[in-house]
């Protein structure tokens, strides 16, 4: 039935990929699912529709594709650049600001602390694992004194590797934050975040 609602879905935005269009939120729709869809990544639908969360709603209206050209949209052509300074890092954390903060959420309802970075690093062309504790088992190590925009940052927050960030230089760094119960941009130097921080990793070259 679930492989049925995926391919009904894909016929659905394929059949009028030469133009805007629009598509109706049904049951058991997710942004990431109508993305993936629409053969877009789900942070260009989301400008694309002004959207400031991922949650939908049946029966909302999502626009998808564009008017010019029958192709699908170029991820590429709204992704963030890389550029000095980290600016870009900043860029594509920022794309998933204010999202509701749910344990184990992926998606449609709201995500976590490993999802965000997912989220945030596939805009970067860096596909992470799924948990905090798998992230830290990628890229190279980094020392607390040699961080750099784009670091994975790493806390124990209820027992070894059990929360994630990404390090935005100036000692910032944005999460999906529980206590806040959204992703946010805060600071390391916190009493709290400089108690329980435990390591970070670096994933980006360059």
């Amino acid at each position: 039935m679930k492989a049925f609602r995926v391919l009904s879905l894909a016929v659905t935005l394929l059949a009028s990929s030469a133009f805007a269009s629009t598509y109706t939120v049904k049951p058991g729709d997710t942004l990431s699912s109508i993305a993936r869809m629409a053969g877009m990544e789900p942070a260009a639908l989301m400008q694309q529709n002004h959207l400031s969360t991922t949650t939908l709603q049946v029966g909302q209206k999502v626009q998808y594709g564009t008017a010019t050209s029958p192709s699908k949209p170029s991820a590429q052509a709204s992704a963030p650049q890389r550029s000095s300074g980290g600016a870009y890092i900043r860029a594509a954390a920022s794309r998933f600001l204010n999202i509701r903060y749910v344990l184990g959420g992926t998606g449609g309802r709201g995500i976590d602390c490993s999802a965000y970075t997912r989220a945030v690093f596939s805009q970067l062309g860096v596909n992470l694992p799924r948990t905090a504790r798998e992230q830290f088992r990628v890229g190279t190590p980094v020392s607390r004194g040699n961080l750099q925009a784009g670091d994975l940052v790493f806390f124990n927050t209820i027992g070894g590797v059990s929360h994630v960030g990404i390090y935005l230089g100036n000692g910032q760094f944005a999460n999906a934050n529980s206590y806040q119960g959204r992703t946010i941009i805060e600071s390391m130097t916190t009493a709290y975040w400089s108690a329980h921080y435990i390591g970070a990793r670096r994933v980006l070259n360059g």
